[in-house]
């Protein structure tokens, strides 16, 4: 559609300008063609030295991580294999007390050796036992009684062994250290095969030291580590980091092994991601690098090659168009004789056109002049016949009137006999005609529709031994809406034919009107017997056109003409809808579009919800 519309503007340009943009066009597009390869490969090339960059970072952050898991298994592995410890620990759980001596022993041989090997490795800050009960004689910063232990955020969980991330040290009250630092925990049970878990070992180690990239403090760089349950530890970089961006970095996310390095486009950044799947950890770092400047600048280079291109194109544009219009001077010259049609002149002929193009144009221009009076002489033959239509609709006015003389008579005479309900029942048959054969060129007001419809209900109340009570409820926003004439009664009409006549007894037809958005829905309820789903179905089959609704009463063809007159009137989205329950309703609903709008909206939508 939009390529259509763009070549009916081209053609109804002057043939300067055509000349000139074709010119231009050939010109420009070699030259768009190779910006946008050599832009595209710079922009290309900024992603892909960053891409190797990363994925050489991560490698770095791999072993940095790979030595630090190592240091903490060993030194667990050490500390379970300690024999004198095991000892300690097993006869601590049996109950048994050492003697000081002991202590002092056990301290002094095989503590302090514990201790030198944790000191020894700078990656370690700390590697705690922890007892089985508080029966031991707490030897810092190697033997813990259990009691200590339940300091620690990690001793909560239900299953605490395994690692424990961005964790405070609370072994200590905060006045004897700082537990600004944060730390990864590593959590074993010491398991002895007769008294069975005798104590617990935690090897500690920073979260600087286990994650290093989290806490680099590179400009456009950033790092967090997710673990299995979904926890992201960011380090010190947290207000950096928008949750859309997040979003994005996790969807680009493949389960695998090794490292993985992608380039991801965001709403508003552009950056390059490498994840690396961290088996022993159950986790994933995943290190960033914002590459938005980098880009913006060769975005930045195309914007400048760009606004130089359009400054010589358009330069170039008018020189062409200079040539173009001393080339065409003849066009315009016959030009000038079409300004005069223009004035109202439709007699202009256009002489000696000759052969070549600008012949070809003057003859298409005498063409269309005659065209133009054909025309023309066309619209008055169609203004007469509406004016024909309007006098015979004023003839069937005067026919009409002498049916309402007649009628306002013999109400007349009915009023003398004293004869009143005889007397209303004609005037409301006088209305129920002069509405009926009233000459309307469009739509009328839903309330002049329900004005017909009363006058209705009360002659048909005449024709029967039980009442039909005709209810209300139609917000005044409701009431000024256009509707086509006619479209409600026949609704109310096939209520009582086929809904209410063979039940005989006193019932109620209930109108309701309601706003739904943009929309007006006139809800027509009887109280009769209702119809099976069956019915339903073929009838909305009926009404759709998708079977035969001819063939006499009963049969939808009145709902059809209605649905078939609102889609004339506003459209196909509009029309009725039918539902009802054997032995109980039927409702038919109205859909209309709002076309006045001249009261308070919020009182009417008040009014449609009561």
């Amino acid at each position: 559609m939009g390529k259509i519309r763009f070549l009916e503007r081209f053609r109804n340009q002057k043939l300067n300008i055509k000349f000139t943009f074709v010119i231009i066009a050939f010109t420009i597009v070699p030259i768009g063609v190779f910006a946008g390869i050599l832009f595209y490969n710079m922009e290309q090339n900024v992603v892909d030295d960053n891409l190797n960059y990363m994925e050489y970072t991560m490698e770095r952050n791999e072993d940095s991580i790979a030595t630090g898991i190592n240091s903490i298994n060993m030194s667990t592995q050490f500390f379970l294999s300690d024999e004198k410890l095991l000892a300690v620990l097993n006869r601590a759980k049996e109950g048994e007390t050492l003697t000081t001596e002991e202590w002092l022993t056990f301290k002094s041989e095989d503590v302090s050796s514990l201790e030198r090997l944790v000191n020894n490795n700078p990656l370690l800050y700390g590697v705690r036992v922890y007892a089985a009960g508080d029966n031991v004689q707490e030897m810092m910063p190697i033997l813990y009684q259990a009691s200590r232990m339940e300091k620690q955020e990690w001793a909560g969980d239900e299953d605490y062994f395994g690692w424990h991330y961005n964790i405070t040290d609370n072994i200590f009250s905060s006045y004897t250290m700082s537990q600004n630092r944060r730390i990864v925990s590593f959590v074993t049970p010491v398991i002895d095969s007769d008294n069975g878990q005798i104590g617990t070992i935690e090897a500690v180690m920073t979260m600087e030291n286990m994650f290093p990239s989290l806490y680099e403090g590179i400009e456009n760089e950033w790092s967090f580590f997710l673990t299995e349950d979904g926890e992201r530890y960011f380090g010190d970089r947290t207000e950096e980091i928008a949750q859309e961006s997040l979003d994005e970095i996790m969807a680009a996310y493949e389960d695998g092994e090794g490292i993985q390095t992608t380039y991801i486009r965001t709403a508003r950044s552009n950056l390059v991601v490498t994840y690396l799947t961290i088996q022993e950890l159950d986790g994933v770092l995943v290190c960033v690098k914002d590459i938005t400047e980098n880009v913006h600048e060769v975005y930045r280079m195309r914007n400048i090659f760009v606004a130089v291109m359009i400054v010589f194109l358009i330069a170039l544009a008018f020189f062409i168009n200079g040539i173009v219009q001393h080339l065409l001077k003849q066009f315009y010259e016959i030009l000038r004789s079409i300004r005069k049609v223009q004035k109202g002149d439709l007699d202009v002929v256009i002489e000696n056109c000759g052969g070549d193009e600008m012949g070809e144009l003057g003859t298409q221009i005498n063409k269309m002049l005659e065209r133009i009076k054909q025309l023309m002489d066309d619209n008055l033959k169609r203004e007469m016949l509406a004016k024909n239509s309007e006098i015979r609709a004023l003839q069937n006015q005067i026919n009409a009137h002498f049916i309402y003389n007649v009628l306002e008579s013999i109400k007349m005479m009915a009023e003398i006999d004293e004869e009143y309900a005889i007397s209303d029942a004609v005037t409301a048959l006088g209305k129920l005609l002069r509405y009926s054969m009233k000459w309307v060129s469009g739509n009328v007001l839903v309330e002049q529709e329900l004005e017909y419809i009363k006058n209705y209900m009360a002659l048909i109340n005449l024709r029967f031994d039980y009442e039909i009570y005709l209810s209300l409820n139609i917000p005044e926003i409701i009431l000024k809406q256009e509707i086509p004439k006619m479209s409600l009664q026949p609704i109310v009409e096939n209520a009582i034919y086929h809904g209410i006549e063979e039940m005989a007894e006193d019932t109620n037809i209930y109108i309701k009107g309601l706003l739904e958005g943009e929309d007006c829905v006139i809800e027509i309820t009887d109280a009769g017997k209702g119809m099976t789903e069956e019915t339903v179905e073929k009838l909305r089959l009926k009404i759709a056109g998708e079977i035969d609704s001819s063939g006499g009463s009963g049969n939808g063809i009145g709902l059809k003409n209605v649905q078939d007159r609102i889609h004339i009137a506003f459209g196909e989205a509009y029309g009725i809808e039918i539902a009802s329950k054997l032995g109980c309703y039927t409702k038919i609903r109205v859909r209309i579009p709002m076309t006045y709008r001249g009261i308070d909206e919020e009182k009417a939508f008040a009014d449609a919800g009561r």
